[in-house]
């Protein structure tokens, strides 16, 4: 299963955002869409689209999206949500839910920080695809693109674009 995972666009969207989508099975959203835009982007290329709303997003988002979303593919378990923290120094009630879950793979956004981390205390691998967006104090747009195949996360990539003033 073929997985792009992406973050606080602000209600940005391009052509090489779409592109990579085609390339997906499902294309996973961690949170400050802005818009309902985007969303309706990705869903006219026919990809399955998941997402949680982020500190930016009103109504219009948080119908389509909640807050937290747990799900599980290819036998991992996911937990995504925007403003979690990081390795060390997570949201204390955050960390709590993904732990009773089981989480696998822990997503989050918000930082506009692209990273990529196993987490030995929690057990998961720690994935933030940074900003896929122009607002922000993010130098490069990122983006991140995996395969998840019977329990094991293989061929994962860095996507960059440059950030246009």
């Amino acid at each position: 299963m073929k997985i792009l995972l992406i973050s606080d666009n602000h209600g940005y969207s391009d052509e090489n955002i779409i592109n990579h989508a085609k390339q997906v099975d499902e294309v996973w959203h961690a949170g400050d869409w802005l818009n309902n835009d985007l969303w309706d982007e990705l869903n006219s290329v026919c990809v399955s689209v998941i997402g949680v709303y982020g500190n930016i997003d009103g109504l219009e988002v948080k119908q389509n999206c909640p807050i937290v979303q747990k799900f599980t593919r290819q036998g991992m378990k996911i937990f995504m949500t925007h403003i979690a923290g990081k390795p060390g120094r997570y949201k204390a009630e955050v960390k709590k839910e993904a732990l009773e879950f089981g989480a696998n793979i822990f997503v989050c956004g918000h930082s506009h920080m692209l990273t990529v981390q196993y987490d030995k205390i929690c057990s998961w691998l720690h994935l933030n695809p940074g900003a896929v967006g122009l607002h922000g104090f993010h130098n490069v747009r990122t983006a991140l693109k995996f395969e998840i195949n019977e329990g094991k996360i293989e061929n994962l990539n860095v996507i960059e674009w440059k950030r246009r003033h």
